[in-house]
Parts: C-alpha cells; structure tokens; sequence
C-alpha cells in the first residue's frame, strides 16, 4: 500500500469557515494546483506512471487550518526537497492551498501528519 502514488492536496479550512468562500472557489484553487503541478513536473517519472491510469490515481485531500499553517507545511517542503505548488490566488496574493507532485506514500505521508481529512 505504502508503494502507491498518491498526490496530497492541502486546502485552507479557514478559507470556508471564516472567511465564507463558496465552496466552489475552493475547489477551484485545489484544481489549479493540482494542474499547475502535474504540468511542472510533466517529466517527472512519478508524474508519468501517475496518469498512465488516469482512472486510478489517489488524492488525499487535507486541511490547514489557516495560513501561518499552511506556511509551516510550505517550509518543511520546502526544506525537505519535496516537490509541490503554493497556489496563491491572484489578484488577492492569498495562499489558499499546496499540491505536492505524486510521491509514494511511504516517502511524504508523514509530512502531513497534523493535518485532518478536509471537511
């Protein structure tokens, strides 16, 4: 199981509860990235072996709780090598969300730890 590609999408809560974005502006900020991320890394082997079966890939949709949140897990990332998108919303310069590029889960689950299914 730990050997599958699975991509982790990772959207602000507080965009939804707090600042009462409609539902489909968030889902419009986790397609972006999700897009944007898939076409960076194109030539990435795990991105290949990732859509040869475009009906079996695995998300694995998280919450931040808020930005400073979403920030520290950019960091981490960041400082660990992982290959992933900020998408922030323009123009309002807003991050609202992180792609990561399809790892295997074993590799980056555990950056994601503090992180709730999103709801």
């Amino acid at each position: 199981m730990g050997s599958i590609l699975v991509q982790y999408v990772i959207l602000r809560g507080d965009l939804f509860r707090v600042l009462n974005w409609p539902v489909g502006a968030i889902i419009a900020q986790a397609c972006h990235a999700c897009t944007s991320v898939i076409w960076t890394y194109k030539e990435d082997p795990n991105v290949i072996e990732y859509t040869k079966d475009m009906d079996n890939m695995r998300k694995v949709v998280l919450e931040a709780k808020d930005e400073e949140h979403l920030q520290a897990l950019s960091d981490v990332l960041q400082e660990n090598k992982i290959d992933f998108k900020l998408w922030i919303e323009q123009p309002e310069n807003t991050p609202t969300c992180i792609v990561v590029k399809p790892y295997k889960k074993d590799d980056v689950q555990a950056y994601f730890k503090k992180c709730k299914l999103f709801k």
